[in-house]
């Protein structure tokens, strides 16, 4: 199983048509507030034709260094990102931060140790992407292509944090918030305290189906909640444009649905082949990725329902 959701982020290329690719283009970094840039990724998922840009990740400028969030989906666009900040301020980065371990946010972030920045994450993220990550690696490898991915390796963080943690980075305080396991076991977010910005990571999307990997929706919902007491001015999402309050609701509500949803398929009998086929989430199947990830969505919480089945059997 652990294969199967690592494979999720991935658009099917079996007896897919040739497809147009053009040449790899990171995003422009985009001033959101005072010395906070983000580079917004597509929201699809990855493909060869999107040369795996597809996620956001950001950067802090601060007056004595620069202070990254997430480094895409391989070596190049690490690279990419190097450059685009050396445009932007001769200052040195100082530290990355990794909010949480999907493919999309990581790989990126072997650029950034062969200049020796150190690389920040919560200590089961850090876990996570020794343990599982070489299987991400290869089917991104299968993706995008050798050229493509040409340098990209696991990377693992080589500084970690357990809970709340308020750091000086580049000259800015930046807080990094642990709600605790949510949509994945070490989700951090990350607070510009002098902009009010937050890189809520895998916590948030916008406009695209989240795919469910190792979450704990009551975890999850928990963690949604508390962002919207934070007093954020801005709040960038793991995909999508930036997120109002309202889209934290439509999450939120998402992850409710759905979860009823697999309930009660489960308990009337139905066969989770059939599960992943009828059960629906009707007002969000206008979202990114739902054809892909819904029926996924529906084979992962089904499994975990047998699993509790069976523990309870036992």
């Amino acid at each position: 199983m652990i294969v199967a959701l690592a494979a999720a982020v991935f658009a099917p290329a079996a007896r897919a048509e040739p497809q147009s690719v053009s040449a790899f283009r990171a995003p422009e970094p985009n001033e959101i507030a005072s010395g906070v840039y983000v580079m917004m990724g597509s929201g699809e998922a990855v493909t060869l034709a999107n040369h795996g840009i597809v996620a956001n990740n950001g950067f802090v400028v601060g007056p004595s260094g620069v202070t990254v969030i997430d480094t895409g989906s391989s070596y190049r666009y690490g690279r990419a990102m190097l450059d685009a900040i050396h445009k932007i301020t001769p200052l040195p980065v100082q530290l990355v931060v990794i909010t949480h371990q999907g493919p999309e946010f990581v790989f990126g972030a072997s650029a950034f140790r062969d200049r020796g920045v150190p690389i920040l994450s919560q200590r089961r993220t850090a876990e996570l992407i020794r343990e599982r990550c070489a299987i991400c690696l290869k089917n991104l490898n299968r993706t995008l292509g050798a050229d493509e991915m040409a340098g990209s390796r696991v990377t693992v963080p080589d500084r970690t944090v357990d809970g709340n943690t308020q750091l000086e980075s580049g000259g800015r305080t930046l807080r990094l918030l642990y709600f605790g396991p949510a949509s994945t076991p070490g989700d951090l977010a990350v607070l510009d305290t002098s902009t009010g910005v937050l890189f809520a990571g895998g916590l948030v999307s916008v406009g695209r189906i989240p795919e469910l990997r190792n979450e704990r929706i009551p975890g999850w919902l928990d963690a949604l909640d508390e962002i919207k007491t934070l007093d954020t001015k801005a709040i960038v999402p793991a995909f999508g444009r930036l997120a109002k309050p309202a889209d934290l609701d439509l999450l939120a509500e998402y992850l409710r649905e759905l979860d009823a949803a697999v309930r009660r398929a489960f308990a009337s009998g139905v066969g989770i082949t059939q599960a992943m086929h009828t059960v629906q989430v009707p007002a969000f199947r206008h979202d990114k990725l739902y054809a892909l990830a819904q029926p996924q969505n529906v084979e992962h919480l089904y499994l975990q329902l047998e699993k509790e089945k069976d523990q309870a059997g036992q």
